[in-house]
């Protein structure tokens, strides 16, 4: 029997969304190894060239697989207090590591270089902003943040913890007080704004 010609779908017959859907549910079901332009237009009925449109390639591919991952995190609120934004980053890790414990090893791997995917990054920097920590120390602390969160997220849902459920929530705590810590005594060294003091024009330098 003869296999029916794959569709090139257009805009109106395919979108991002889809691809990586269908780019997320590929890598669960046969891992990381298996992802590929052709196998994901496979399971999408499609040409691979009708994916370039939305991914560009193989790196697009993956790079959207890791905005398609993040965007599971949940938006930040910046009318909380920052000690509850910060509680909300780290339980979202939490909560993405358990439900992807193979792929979530990925957000280690590949830079975040989409916007959806810097969405987390640029609100743990908008909450330390607004918590008063100095601007020359958000982007390292940011990053600390960050790679300790993915840690934890990572170890706990690859198994690495030993112990009872109660000795894992103890850790993720202890990490809060750390954090919540450090981010009040950076926030104490930095110089309350003057109430004449007028924003300065921009050097041009971004």
């Amino acid at each position: 029997m003869k296999t029916p010609a794959k569709r090139g779908r257009g805009s109106r017959g395919l979108s991002r969304d889809e691809v990586l859907d269908a780019t997320l549910a590929l890598a669960e079901e046969r891992g990381l190894d298996a992802v590929s332009m052709r196998a994901v237009a496979d399971r999408l009925g499609v040409t691979p060239m009708a994916l370039y449109r939305y991914v560009g390639d193989k790196q697009g591919l993956l790079d959207g697989l890791v905005e398609r991952i993040v965007r599971e995190m949940p938006v930040d609120d910046p009318t909380l207090p920052w000690q509850d934004r910060l509680r909300s980053f780290g339980m979202g890790i939490r909560s993405v590591a358990r439900r992807h414990p193979d792929l979530f090893l990925l957000l280690f791997q590949r830079p975040t270089v989409t916007p959806e995917a810097r969405r987390p990054r640029n609100a743990v920097q908008s909450m330390l902003r607004d918590a008063g920590v100095p601007e020359e120390i958000i982007t390292p602390l940011q990053r600390l943040l960050d790679t300790v969160g993915m840690g934890l997220a990572a170890s706990e849902a690859g198994g690495r913890f030993s112990g009872d459920q109660s000795e894992v929530d103890a850790v993720y705590a202890l990490a809060e007080q750390i954090f919540v810590s450090a981010i009040e005594r950076y926030a104490s060294t930095s110089p309350a704004p003057s109430a004449s003091s007028t924003p300065s024009e921009p050097s041009g330098d971004s």
